[in-house]
């Protein structure tokens, strides 16, 4: 059982070095909403990235399809990543637990936990996170948020990896 309370930074950049497809629930069209700027953010960061959202489908959100559920998925995904009220998450657990190949990760955005369903998708070897945000997670872990002068809580020597483009840092995925 994993605290959800503290995560260690291995654990995160783990989840985020192995991760290469992401299926985003409640991802969102309207531009200025927090789910539509992470999706652009991962798919910058070369994550492949499936918004879901049942009254968008067939639509696109920053050149990506939008499929009406998990259900939909072509094709299995690494991680699924819930813009949803805590609420919603038990049908989001049992949307994933009835795939029939399951993500290794959940990952619940800032302010969504439920304790009850990481359990149950936990129970399932499923890895869940909650109440954290990709984005700032991969910034602070790369380094890059360094840049605009936020403490990373990471002290490191190491130089970060570089990516194409112009004061562009990562997490190099594993197996690149």
């Amino acid at each position: 059982m994993v605290n959800h309370d503290r995560y260690d930074d291995s654990l995160i950049e783990r989840i985020l070095a192995e991760t290469l497809t992401i299926a985003m629930v409640g991802a969102s069209a309207n531009l200025t909403r927090p789910s539509a700027f992470v999706l652009k953010y991962l798919l910058e960061k070369g994550f492949e990235v499936v918004p879901i959202n049942p009254g968008h489908a067939g639509k696109t959100i920053h050149g990506q399809t939008v499929v009406a559920s998990l259900a939909d998925l072509e094709g299995p995904v690494d991680m699924v990543d819930v813009f949803r009220g805590s609420d919603a998450v038990p049908g989001v657990i049992d949307e994933v637990l009835a795939l029939s190949e399951p993500p290794k990760v959940v990952w619940l955005q800032l302010g969504v936990r439920n304790d009850e369903a990481a359990a149950r998708a936990e129970a399932a070897g499923i890895t869940v996170i909650q109440n954290r945000c990709p984005k700032i997670e991969y910034g602070r872990l790369s380094g890059e948020i360094g840049w605009a002068g936020v403490n990373s809580r990471r002290l490191s020597s190491k130089r970060p990896a570089r990516l194409e483009g112009f004061q562009r840092l990562g997490i190099v995925p594993k197996g690149k």
